[in-house]
């Protein structure tokens, strides 16, 4: 959740089980990229319509996050950094936000 507390505009939403970003929200200045441990966040113009729809729905949804929550970082994660095909754990439920 490094890539929350580094954006200018406060664009991520939480969902149970994973972070989106509103796409027009998003001012593209690239800073939350280098903050991502797996490399999920991409610029608009990498980004495929499917993960493009996705974040630009649950984003009018799931509640905003702007801080890191340790407590909220799966004690996992580091396991989950190599998974393939991610999406099929997807959760629609929302997370917390702040």
């Amino acid at each position: 959740m490094d890539c929350v507390e580094v954006c200018p505009v406060d664009c991520f939403y939480e969902g149970e089980n994973m972070l989106v970003i509103n796409p027009d929200e998003c001012i593209d200045c690239g800073v939350c990229v280098p903050e991502c441990p797996v490399d999920a966040i991409v610029q608009d113009h990498e980004s495929t319509q499917k993960i493009f729809d996705l974040n630009e729905k649950y984003s009018l949804i799931w509640p905003n996050i702007t801080q890191i929550r340790p407590e909220d970082v799966p004690e996992d994660a580091s396991e989950w950094a190599e998974v393939e095909d991610k999406m099929k754990y997807f959760s629609e439920e929302p997370g917390r936000g702040d």
